[in-house]
């Protein structure tokens, strides 16, 4: 995800799920939801765009619906207070893609079934990667994703975590090294995707 810079609502209010929902600020801006405060995102790098638009695609071509896909789309997650994260792609079920159908914003509540797959694209710095690979690796745990994927153009390597037992279990994998996947699996077609052609854009 894109550097994060925090800021606060007005008069620094801790929000709940349903100010952060009513929050406007007359802009475009995009936020997350980090313990009941604030955090701009800046607009997503074109690294990021290219890694999650490729990743779509592929995902597509494995058979995974179009409409179980999503970019840019928000997730309520466990936190000390309301927490909500924009991962930069998401997989969803069937029963929660047609759960979220029609709805006005793309917002996963705490209430839902979780997604199947949440990836990460890690932005330069110290606090971002302690969130990517801290932060959020617990609140997706907690949140029961099934898989979480953090890629790190910066190290060159795309670690895995796959749910077992209600505790993430972690596979890192580097150049041309076959990513090992259950939801990839699962699809059954045999998928050779590696760290490289992930990374590739990169360079």
């Amino acid at each position: 995800m894109t550097n994060t810079i925090f800021t606060s609502p007005r008069n620094d209010k801790i929000m709940s799920f349903e100010d952060f929902l009513n929050f406007e600020d007359g802009t475009d801006a995009r936020y997350e939801l980090e313990d009941g405060r604030l955090l701009y995102m800046p607009s997503e790098s074109d690294i990021n765009q290219r890694i999650a638009s490729f990743l779509f695609a592929y995902l597509v071509q494995l058979g995974i619906p179009f409409y179980c896909l999503r970019i840019g789309a928000e997730i309520a997650v466990s936190g000390t207070r309301a927490t909500v994260r924009l991962p930069d792609l998401m997989v969803l079920s069937e029963e929660l893609a047609q759960e979220m159908k029609g709805a006005s914003r793309s917002f996963v509540t705490l209430e839902m079934l979780p997604p199947r797959l949440v990836v990460e694209v890690v932005s330069p710095g110290q606090e971002n990667e302690q969130r990517d690979y801290r932060y959020k690796r617990s609140q997706y745990q907690a949140r029961g994703i099934a898989e979480y994927w953090i890629i790190d153009p910066i190290r060159g390597q795309i670690t895995v975590l796959n749910l077992v037992s209600g505790l993430y279990e972690e596979a890192v994998f580097t150049g041309d090294a076959v990513i090992a996947s259950e939801l990839l699996s699962e699809l059954g077609q045999g998928s050779f995707l590696t760290a490289a052609q992930v990374l590739q854009w990169s360079s």
